[in-house]
């Protein structure tokens, strides 16, 4: 699903799960220290050691924030005694090979290799493992893989680069991470893939999407795959298609046919077979679902196997940003036009609602932004506060030309900030007044209502919030960025009675229907306790029951974090 389809989801005992289980990695590393003390490099003095920290200064990072990676390898060094962490009797240990293998496969894990140079390191290592090397060579190749596995575990947990560099209002603080006690457990661990998961987001759709990655990785391999000759205008079940054989093939791969579905007896016919392929892709990404090969489905289809692992990687990096939800959250992925709220800390499908949403426009000053914040209350039949953007530009054309489309469109002019302000004439002088911001339009609670029927307020900078819509035919559409910048949702109901529980007033869903449906003002009812509320955009989304999920960057904020990190575009 963009704390960003994409905290879109962790269990409120994560944080202290992922403290105990670092607690008891660096618990058992001492114990097994205290039992085999780490011995000098090729028995030399520490001076080795303490000069190659004292020449190591920070881990490059380019513009990655630094999470105090250089006082963290002082202070691990100093708390060995200055002795060697990675090795013993003038050997790698086993510690630090098997680092340097993950180092190697950062790339399953969302990450670049290079950042992490672990080809270098390798080379400071004796060749073969069990031969002894001097001190000085020793010492150069232990302070380096330090480095590199501190960079390492920075980037797993906290992310590469700054969330509100990327856009993103995250106002909770993540998790911190011991980086020296961390980097000393890592270097002591029994379990070292168990350490360095640690590190990483207590997510379960964090985890399943790395298992997808993998995956991706594999299919990239194959770049022939997406190469499908375009398919004659007009095509239909049963017409013929130069293309079939390869977009078979294309579908098995990707899980959209079954195996069983075999050869067919004509190879060049779009069958229904195929037709229903596509139609299983098209769910995937976003698309109308009609299991035709129209413009945009074929565009999905050709689009490159490497470009669907970046946005994997893009949305890794996102969940990164993300500290373990301390309460039920409810998340908004902007790309997936789509809202989960969660009824507990875990982000597991069968405890969330799921519904809907419409969300801004791609113009920019029209977008839905990137934040969170704490839903309070709500509103029923609520009335609309209209912009003073959209009454200038869009409304008082309108009510300039047609002195009746006030009371048509049921909305008045209201001298002040409340809902009890008077209401004024429209004079040409009111009017003007208007038009300078010295008045304001409102719109009347009803049916007709630009927001529905209830709002769900999460006071924030943006006044951005969620509502109901009159205009319930657009959830019909497979993009929907219609807005100007709120958040309609397809159900109110259903989210209503679920933030209302514990809510004084037993709101039930009859309760609930009757007071949006009946009397003329708007009803303000306080949640028993704030919802935290994460509007979040991610383009990658792995499932529980196995496909993964992937929807299009619609306000280019893949491309702005693919500058960030310092990657080349793959589009």
């Amino acid at each position: 699903m963009d704390r960003s389809d994409t905290r879109q989801l962790a269990p409120d005992s994560g944080r202290t799960r992922s403290r105990i289980m670092l607690a008891a990695l660096l618990l058992g590393a001492l114990a097994g220290a205290d039992a085999q003390p780490p011995a000098q490099a090729g028995g030399e003095p520490r001076t080795q050691i303490e000069a190659a920290v004292a020449a190591a200064g920070s881990p490059p990072r380019g513009s990655a924030p630094d999470h105090g990676a250089a006082q963290a390898l002082r202070a691990a060094y100093s708390g060995a005694g200055a002795a060697a962490l990675w090795s013993r009797d003038g050997r790698p240990t086993s510690q630090a090979q098997l680092v340097l293998r993950e180092l190697q496969r950062a790339a399953s894990y969302g990450l670049e290799v290079q950042d992490y140079a672990p080809e270098r390191i390798a080379a400071l290592s004796p060749a073969p493992p069990t031969v002894t090397a001097d001190a000085a060579h020793l010492a150069q190749f232990d302070v380096k893989l330090s480095l590199a596995a501190l960079r390492f575990m920075s980037d797993l947990h906290y992310g590469r680069v700054d969330p509100a560099a990327a856009g993103f209002k995250l106002s909770a603080t993540h998790q911190p991470l011991d980086l020296a006690a961390s980097l000393i457990a890592l270097a002591r661990s029994a379990d070292v893939s168990a350490t360095i998961a640690s590190f990483e987001p207590p997510f379960h759709h964090y985890a399943i999407l790395k298992d997808a990655l993998a995956r991706y990785l594999s299919l990239a391999a194959h770049p022939q795959l997406t190469h499908l000759p375009a398919p004659p205008a007009g095509l239909k079940t049963g017409g013929s298609y130069a293309g079939a054989a390869a977009l078979r093939s294309l579908l098995l791969a990707l899980g959209d046919l079954p195996p069983a579905s075999g050869a067919p007896a004509a190879p060049a016919v779009f069958d229904a077979d195929l037709s229903s392929g596509v139609r299983t892709f098209q769910l995937r990404h976003g698309l109308t679902p009609d299991g035709v090969l129209g413009k945009a489905t074929f565009a999905a289809l050709t689009t490159p196997l490497a470009q669907r692992v970046r946005q994997i990687e893009l949305t890794l990096e996102r969940w990164r940003w993300l500290p373990p939800f301390q309460t039920p959250p409810i998340i908004v992925n902007i790309p997936q036009f789509r809202l989960f709220a969660f009824r507990t800390t875990e982000d597991r499908v069968a405890d969330i609602l799921q519904m809907d949403v419409i969300v801004g426009r791609v113009f920019p000053q029209m977008q839905t932004p990137v934040f969170e914040a704490d839903m309070r209350y709500l509103v029923f039949r609520p009335y609309w506060d209209v912009p003073y953007s959209i009454t200038n530009k869009e409304l008082l054309p309108k009510i300039r030309a047609n002195p009746a489309y006030l009371a048509t469109q049921h909305l008045e002019i209201v001298r002040g900030q409340q809902d009890s302000s008077p209401t004024v004439a429209p004079t040409p002088e009111n009017l003007e007044a208007l038009a300078k911001g010295a008045l304001r339009l409102r719109q009347l609670p009803g049916e007709d209502n630009a927001l529905g029927l209830v709002k769900f307020i999460f006071p924030n900078s943006y006044n951005v919030y969620l509502h109901s819509t009159p205009a319930h035919q657009l959830f019909q559409e497979s993009r929907r960025a219609f807005s100007h910048g709120c958040i309609r949702v397809s159900d109110p109901v259903a989210l209503a009675e679920h933030v209302l529980k514990g809510a004084p007033g037993d709101w039930t869903r009859e309760k609930i229907e009757a007071t949006m449906h009946e009397g003329s003002s708007p009803v303000r009812v306080n949640l028993a306790q704030p919802i935290n509320v994460l509007i979040l955009y991610g383009t990658a989304l792995a499932t529980e029951a196995g496909p993964t999920m992937f929807f299009d960057d619609i306000y280019g904020y893949d491309k702005r974090l693919e500058r960030q990190l310092g990657l080349a575009p793959l589009h």
